[in-house]
């Protein structure tokens, strides 16, 4: 769990986008209201969703695996539902 939410973490940072990393482990609260937004269909079938969960605001994002196929695809700025950038000459 830890190198995923680093890989995520150190794209976001790279890429120069702003971001609150949240510790579910610090704070029940946190917890629960990630297991209440990551939506059903994303949910395991047995136990809860692990992090890294993604979410822009209120907005789920996706999951550690949904976040690692749009940076192979190079789609990571709508999976975050941000504007792309161009690309700087």
């Amino acid at each position: 769990i830890k190198k995923k939410q680093q890989d995520v973490v150190r794209f976001l940072e790279a890429n120069k986008i702003e971001f609150e990393e949240v510790d579910i482990t610090m704070s029940e609260e946190q917890r629960q209201w990630m297991y209440k937004n990551v939506p059903p269909e994303k949910k395991p079938a047995q136990g809860n969703p692990l992090p890294p969960q993604i979410f822009n605001g209120d907005r789920y994002c996706g999951d550690y695996d949904s976040f690692f196929e749009s940076k192979e695809s190079n789609t990571v700025f709508s999976f975050l539902g941000l504007k792309p950038r161009l690309a700087s000459k």
